[in-house]
């Protein structure tokens, strides 16, 4: 393995410097070129950020428990699925419009839906894990309406991902340790595919054609045809695997490591991790968090994001409630962004 360590920002924190202040002079420009969002999932709210400064621009309201952010295929609007919390699952979706920076709506859904990952299928359709109710749902947005749902029989639904052409989509789910494929023509389950315990983490690499499972609980990543649904291979890697994100363009895949705080990148043509990055980023023990007394000195990485124009990669750090920021071509950091309590979910906007 051709292993390459790189460093955080510690060295700034050890000369004194303010990490905020690094990140304002790394980006001169005041102009606002484009939006981060950010759910907060402890603190039911979801922040924007104007890029590249890093400022925040409005934090909203959402419901409990928001995990992931899908933001529409025009830039223009944000979906965040409001989880719940463990006395109330939710059953909610709320709608933010970016470019007035307020909330647009409240997408209604089934009792003791536990809405988790989404996706846009189009400028109208959304695709929602419902874990409560081990489903897909497919959402008519403009109707605020769900159109169909997809019984995927699994226990945990958790992430999902969605191939370029749009016919068919794959669920990641933790408890049966399984990928499902589902034909969106006909809106039906087509099958299960074995990946391995705690089935997590999902990304669609090479244009879609391979469909890579992280499993948190096995160490490994599966790798699958994503027409034929054979098993191609898998990779072992330590770290608790939780988030995988592709990057076409440099034949990458990101994937978040909280056990040992660290973010792995690997090559998809050899399968072979290259690079992890150690993240010196102490955690804030002050305040409770999903994984915090299981992972007490981590910061605990989870939510990975490649910006839309492929220049930025970002980085949640749910312990840590601040999302660190890197150059996607050098992975050298550029600074941190403080956010609410556990960020996880992230999306980002051209607008």
């Amino acid at each position: 393995m051709n292993e390459q360590r790189i460093m955080s920002v510690g060295f700034l924190r050890e000369a004194g410097i303010a990490v905020s202040a690094f990140l304002a002079i790394q980006a001169c420009p005041t102009s606002w070129a484009d939006t981060l969002l950010v759910a907060n999932k402890s603190e039911a709210s979801v922040t924007l950020f104007a890029l590249p400064e890093g400022k925040e621009v409005a934090t909203l309201p959402t419901g409990d428990g928001p995990h992931e952010i899908a933001v529409s295929p025009n830039g223009t609007m944000a979906a965040i699925t409001n989880y719940g919390i463990r006395e109330d699952a939710g059953k909610s979706i709320t709608l933010v419009d970016i470019e007035r920076q307020q909330i647009s709506k409240t997408i209604h859904l089934p009792a003791g839906s536990k809405p988790h990952g989404i996706i846009w299928l189009n400028a109208s359709t959304l695709a929602v894990t419902a874990e409560g109710i081990s489903s897909l749902l497919l959402i008519d947005v403009p109707a605020k309406s769900v159109t169909h749902t997809i019984a995927i029989d699994q226990s945990v639904a958790h992430m999902v991902d969605a191939t370029p052409d749009g016919k068919r989509a794959f669920t990641a789910n933790i408890g049966s340790g399984t990928a499902t494929a589902v034909d969106l023509a006909n809106a039906d389950k087509i099958a299960d595919l074995p990946s391995g315990d705690g089935a997590e983490g999902i990304a669609l690499v090479k244009n879609g054609e391979e469909l890579w499972i992280s499993n948190r609980g096995a160490d490994t990543i599966s790798i699958f045809d994503s027409q034929t649904l054979e098993k191609l291979g898998e990779i072992a890697i330590e770290g608790f695997p939780i988030r995988l994100e592709a990057d076409d363009a440099r034949g990458r895949v990101y994937v978040t490591l909280p056990k040992t705080d660290q973010l792995a990148v690997i090559d998809t043509t050899s399968r072979k991790i290259t690079t992890l990055m150690d993240f010196e980023i102490p955690p804030d023990t002050s305040r409770k968090t999903i994984f915090g007394d299981r992972l007490p000195n981590s910061s605990v990485p989870v939510g990975v994001l490649l910006s839309g124009d492929g220049e930025t990669l970002f980085v949640a750090h749910s312990a840590s409630h601040l999302i660190s920021v890197w150059d996607a071509e050098s992975l050298q950091q550029k600074g941190e962004i403080e956010t609410g309590l556990e960020p996880d979910g992230m999306d980002w906007s051209p607008n």
